[in-house]
């Protein structure tokens, strides 16, 4: 499949700078495979649209504030480190800006009891920044600001973004972008779910910056996935087991969640496990794991919107697609959902 095939044209007005409230007031864009009808609703009636029995499954990832403003100890010269991953106690994969000048072995303050020494190019703008102690998480939480994706604009952070950018039930931190498609739940929905009879449960997928990475080869197949880490317990492998021998639908809230499950499903049954997985869904593939996806509006030629073509196809989804636009959805991280049935 070319890549020029996940392409759309959206009017910018549609991308969403600020999120809506309550969180379960954004737009449901309802999508069936079966009858290929499309219609809108509201987040909040989620449960309208599932059976008893069901089993929803998220995303319990925590973004990290991982933008850090500093500047040169030597000369004073602003310096942004967006920090991508942790490898050890000291030593950080990271983007710095500018990078071409800030030289090996510079030192970043951020803050008092903060610094960073900048050391070697890794390829693709990324350097290893190291920091002078270990357990540098709650000083990184101070000072950090909210890693809001480049379409999303700020003059000035606000300070709004620290709730809103995280799911309700984000537990465990190492996302530096968030699982978009959980941001609209709300304890009024969790209820909802449950008084009807639907499971809730929770993998975890800590998101990189890749998520954001453009497709820019001529062929979908030519892309590769950079590598992210997460963790499936044993106790909801046993639970989605169950669930499937008597028939019951698997709910997946997003791309990163259905990568999980995809990638922890074989020889028909789902095993726990935890490590890095760059699984790349794309037309055609065969899903073996979900019966449903709920996820929000993806960039034109993104990994993410290739997932969604490979689920219900081409065809019907640029339809939504273009429907949404037509009656002005709001698009992207802050914007609003589709439930695929």
């Amino acid at each position: 499949m070319l890549t020029e095939e996940l392409n759309y044209y959206l009017p910018e007005h549609l991308i969403a700078q600020q999120p809506v409230r309550p969180r379960d007031s954004s737009r449901l864009l309802v999508v069936s495979r079966e009858t290929k009808k499309i219609k809108e609703d509201i987040f909040r009636n989620l449960p309208n649209y599932l059976l008893p029995g069901d089993v929803i499954v998220l995303n319990n990832t925590k973004v990290i504030p991982a933008r850090l403003m500093g500047y040169k100890e030597k000369t004073g010269g602003k310096v942004e480190v967006f920090l991508l991953k942790q490898i050890d106690d000291y030593d950080w994969i990271a983007l710095v800006r500018p990078s071409a000048k800030v030289a090996k072995s510079t030192k970043v303050v951020f803050h008092p009891e903060l610094t960073c020494e900048v050391l070697d190019f890794l390829g693709e703008g990324k350097r290893l920044v190291r920091f002078p102690k270990s357990n540098i998480m709650s000083l990184i939480k101070k000072v950090g600001l909210v890693p809001l994706p480049h379409y999303i604009h700020r003059d000035k952070p606000d300070p709004k973004d620290i709730l809103r950018y995280q799911t309700i039930f984000a537990q465990k931190s190492g996302s530096v972008a968030a699982p978009t498609a959980g941001l609209h739940y709300t304890n009024r929905v969790f209820k909802k779910l449950q008084q009807k009879g639907i499971d809730i449960c929770f993998v975890t997928l800590h998101v990189g910056y890749g998520t954001f990475k453009p497709i820019t080869s001529e062929k979908l197949e030519q892309h590769i996935l950079d590598q992210e880490e997460y963790f499936f317990s044993e106790q909801i492998a046993m639970l989605l087991n169950e669930k499937r021998k008597k028939g019951n639908r698997i709910v997946a809230v997003g791309t990163t969640v259905t990568r999980v499950l995809e990638t922890q499903y074989k020889n028909g049954q789902f095993f726990s496990g935890s490590g890095y997985t760059n699984k790349y869904i794309y037309p055609p593939y065969t899903f073996k794991a979900i019966d449903i996806l709920q996820t929000n509006f993806h960039l034109p030629k993104s990994s993410l919107l290739a997932l969604v073509f490979a689920f219900a196809g081409k065809e019907l989804i640029m339809q939504a697609y273009q429907y949404a636009i037509e009656h002005n959805f709001r698009f992207y991280s802050y914007g609003d959902t589709m439930l695929i049935l």
